[in-house]
Parts: structure tokens; sequence; C-alpha cells
């Protein structure tokens, strides 16, 4: 039997960060039948928001481990809103948004920082469709935004 993935994080040794305060007139989770829909977060740690741009001041690494931040907040987005992770049945998409400089092709491999996260903690559930997109500003200069969409 496996494991859930609140189970999961503790046995990876990760902690998830404070659900960030939505910063206009939006909810940050919304449940409709058996799918939440979580607004975008940006890449923060506990230093503060990740800025820069990926091809400008910031590498395809740095530009990762912000995805694999901005997931990490979305889980704790998630288990504020539904009390657990383990009622979370699959990630099902992933949208990613990665500041760079015009031109940049790798943004796949930027996001990829999201989506290894989610399968260390879902395994094959954690597996989605998604995108990953390369744009030319974020909020706040944020490194990269993540949005998802999850089964329950």
């Amino acid at each position: 039997m496996s494991i859930g993935p609140e189970s999961r994080l503790r046995e990876l040794g990760i902690a998830l960060p404070a659900p960030p305060v939505p910063g206009g007139n939006y909810v940050p989770a919304k449940t409709v039948g058996h799918m939440v829909y979580l607004s975008g977060v940006v890449s923060a740690d506990a230093s503060g928001l990740v800025t820069g741009a990926v091809g400008l001041d910031r590498t395809i690494e740095e530009g990762y481990a912000a995805a694999r931040l901005c997931a990490l907040t979305q889980l704790a987005v998630l288990e504020k809103h539904l009390g657990s992770l383990d009622s979370v049945k699959s990630i099902v998409t992933v949208n990613g948004y990665v500041n760079s400089i015009a031109g940049f092709a790798d943004s796949p491999k930027v996001i990829n920082g999201a989506s290894d996260l989610f399968v260390e903690v879902f395994g094959d559930s954690g597996r989605h469709v998604r995108a990953a997109i390369g744009v030319s500003a974020l909020p706040r200069n944020a490194l990269v935004e993540l949005q998802i969409t999850a089964e329950i």
C-alpha cells in the first residue's frame, strides 16, 4: 500500500510554507465538484520573493528551484483549503510561467522543478498535463508563477 502525501512530505523532510494571502479580489482555491482550482502563486522562500529573469540574471537551475518553491506553496494552499493533502486524488494541470528574456526556449526545464516535486510527493498521481510558458514580466518581478488544478 502506498503512503499518502502527508506522510510522504514527512518522509522527504519537507515542511510546507505558510500559504500566501491573496493580493487582490480573488480566492486562493475554489472547489467545483471533484476539482480544486488554485490561483497562481509566485516564487518565494523564507527570505521573501524570488525575483529576476532566466537568461538575464537567473539560471535555469535557479528557475527550477523557484518552480519547486511555487509547487510547495501550492501544496500549502491545498492543505489549508482541504484540511489535508491526503484528500488529493491527483494533480491534473500545471500552468507554469517563467520570467525570462525574449527567445528563451527552455521554460519546460524550469517548470520541471514543480512537476518533479508533484511526482515525488504524489507518485503517479502527481503526473499532470501542463504548459510551460516564458513571459516578459510577472507580478512583483517574480521569477516563476504557478497555477494548478487538483482532483479530490
